[in-house]
């Protein structure tokens, strides 16, 4: 066999054990030092003496190394302390009362509670399952329909992946070596986009049908007096606003590096807690450890994927694909639409770090021959990654929502409710694809001089 080939059956036989359900990692890792072994193997060498060795060494002091990852951490803690300060709760029932006179006032209050929370967690999974154990039991009370009280919190839960300070764009730019600032203020105006259009359709389907959400009871809304919410908002959602704008204005504006806003951002998550009495000893070792066992799965996936990716290219894997790739004579719209499309697929059984750390690779050589720029794809995928959580029948969102919902909303339930909201996902691929200056206009507009 070829080398080429063995690179292919080196990919075919990672994604086979993947789908045993091996650690993706480690599974990265040993394909790369097996294959590697043979790739950089010379007679009369001891076995300690194959330069697969030093290549493994040397990526992990690479990764650990990489300054650019310590936003990653950072991020995460200040994410998982804020998930326990208490907030989320406080923060649903002032927006809820906030737009008591909009159709669908509970919905639209849990959408922008579900894109706060995941901006000031950026963990899907955490913010899924919060709003399912408050807000879901809430919404059912008030007699709101199963599906689409479902779709709003499966699909808010997602938004944190897109809107920054977004833990996948730190990755993508780490794995890209693209400026994280600049795809921070790429993401914002096309997450936002995307939220509006969640918001927009609830708001459409209420007033078409009004007995999906009805009106809040006049008891609970009659006695409410404008002081009263505006005071609610300003313990609730005012601080956590001032914290995320805090860290995203420092990055944006320069004033801060990635890193340094998320070292800002980790204080102010204690400095939060502890102003609602929620800072224990016991939350904040959680919250550490979780910081740690998170940031320590994205490192080692980096460690695997440098390592596996290497090899695979030194056997001529990468050029393999490039060639075959370049020999369908795709237009540059054509390309996009299948990368994307491979994209999706791949979202059903694998996990987001794990499809921007080990499969977009394969795709960064081919962007200057079709002229596409980085930084776009890169906002392409992470609205597309959107869908890999909505999509039956490995839609992850709807999952952790079954997990916590009540016994009797079953999961094809959930299922019909992301559907809506995975149709308003590819509205808003396509309104990139058709007006680039979404993703475009706010880095010209901050960075170009």
């Amino acid at each position: 066999m070829t080398d080429p080939q063995i690179a292919m059956m080196m990919l075919g036989t990672f994604i086979f054990i993947i789908l045993l359900g091996f650690p993706i990692a480690f599974t990265l890792m040993a394909m790369g030092v097996f294959y590697g072994y043979y790739a950089y193997y010379m007679p009369d060498q001891a076995f300690f003496d194959n330069r697969v060795f030093y290549l493994l060494t040397q990526n992990t002091f690479s990764v650990m190394n990489n300054d650019v990852l310590t936003a990653i951490p950072l991020f995460l803690f200040m994410g998982y302390i804020v998930e326990r300060s208490n907030i989320l709760d406080r923060l649903f029932l002032s927006l809820q009362l906030a737009f008591r006179a909009v159709p669908g006032a509970m919905a639209i209050a849990a959408l922008i509670t579900c894109a706060l929370f995941a901006t000031a967690t950026g963990i899907v999974g955490a913010v899924v399952t919060l709003m399912g154990l408050l807000a879901l039991p809430a919404m059912l009370k008030a007699g709101y329909d199963q599906k689409l009280s479902t779709g709003v919190i499966a699909a808010g839960g997602t938004l944190g992946i897109l809107i920054p300070p977004s833990i996948m764009l730190i990755v993508y730019g780490a794995t890209a070596s693209i400026s994280v600032v600049r795809l921070y203020a790429a993401a914002m105006l096309p997450g936002f986009l995307l939220a509006s259009l969640y918001i927009a359709y609830v708001v459409t389907r209420v007033v078409i049908n009004p007995s999906l959400a009805p009106k809040l009871p006049k008891e609970q809304t009659d006695n409410v007096k404008w002081v009263d919410v505006f005071i609610l908002l300003g313990k609730a959602f005012l601080p956590l606003a001032i914290l995320i704008l805090s860290v995203l204005g420092a990055i944006l504006f320069g004033l801060a590096t990635p890193s340094e806003a998320a070292a800002i951002g980790a204080l102010g998550g204690v400095l939060l807690a502890a102003a609602y009495r929620a800072l224990t000893w016991g939350r904040l070792k959680e919250a550490v450890f979780l910081t740690a066992r998170t940031t320590a799965m994205v490192c080692w996936l980096f460690v695997g994927s440098w390592t596996f990716s290497s090899v695979f290219s030194y056997l001529g894997g990468e050029q393999l694909i490039k060639h075959y790739v370049l020999a369908m004579h795709l237009g540059t719209i054509t390309f996009l639409l299948m990368s994307q499309l491979i994209i999706f697929l791949l979202g059903w059984p694998l996990e987001w770090s794990e499809i921007i750390i080990i499969f977009v690779p394969i795709f960064l050589p081919l962007l200057p021959h079709f002229d596409v720029d980085p930084m776009f794809f890169g906002i392409l995928i992470a609205l597309n990654l959107q869908t890999s959580f909505l999509t039956p029948p490995m839609a992850m969102s709807a999952y952790y929502l079954k997990g916590v919902a009540p016994k009797h909303v079953q999961l094809v339930t959930i299922f019909k409710g992301c559907l809506p909201f995975l149709s308003m996902v590819i509205v808003a691929m396509a309104a990139v694809y058709i007006f680039p200056q979404l993703v475009y206009w706010l880095p010209n507009l901050f960075y170009n001089n």
